[in-house]
């Protein structure tokens, strides 16, 4: 069965993105969050010019594998100037999440206007019996409170940003998370966690 899942990184005090983000701007003065995908001597089996920790490439090549279609929310999307190349993923399709429908920017990519449960299906639909990959900050906490998210990856950056978008924002009640895997790299901490209640809720919701 496809599940949902989050991997992003993220500074110690919670930001994914810095100050000031945008088009022609990605993650505004929060780039730093993104030096790992270049610091280590292990090519990436899946994204072509990554070069990784080898204890870095182990966990980014095992998740990667596993997706077959991400999902954006729209601001995320702006800010990558609509991943006009295609999409985040090398082969995933991209299906994304927007208040207003609009054209997509090329053929890989799928607009959902109507709510986050019709999103994560559409992804679903076009995972092929993969994973569906979230990204954006909003969206994720959206999702999780629908009970769709199956597991979260925190890959954590040794900095404190003091500001920028979050990676959670406000929920209605605690979600436990039950811990799969912690992994200490050179330059950043990947924290595996299962989002517990996740199938039950989301079956609940239908």
């Amino acid at each position: 069965m496809s599940k949902v899942i989050c991997g992003l990184s993220v500074s110690v005090d919670g930001y994914i993105t810095g100050r000031d983000p945008g088009p022609g701007r990605g993650l505004g003065d929060g780039g730093t969050l993104f030096d790992w995908y270049g610091s280590g001597n292990v090519p990436s089996r899946v994204f072509s010019g990554f070069r990784l920790s080898a204890p870095s490439a182990r966990i980014f090549d095992e998740l990667a594998s596993r997706v077959g279609a991400s999902l954006a929310g729209h601001a995320t999307y702006t800010d990558s100037n609509d991943f006009a190349d295609g999409a985040p993923h090398p082969t995933a399709p991209l299906v994304v999440l927007s208040h207003t429908s609009f054209p997509p920017a090329n053929d890989r990519q799928t607009i959902v206007s109507t709510g986050i449960a019709d999103a994560v299906q559409t992804a679903k639909d076009r995972a092929g019996g993969k994973d569906v990959g979230l990204m954006g900050g909003v969206l994720v906490t959206e999702a999780l409170k629908a009970g769709l998210v199956n597991e979260l990856i925190l890959h954590q950056i040794p900095i404190l940003l003091g500001g920028g978008r979050p990676f959670f924002h406000e929920l209605p009640h605690h979600i436990r998370l039950s811990i799969l895997e912690v992994v200490a790299a050179p330059d950043v901490t990947h924290l595996h966690y299962q989002v517990e209640g996740a199938t039950e809720t989301a079956e609940a919701a239908r």
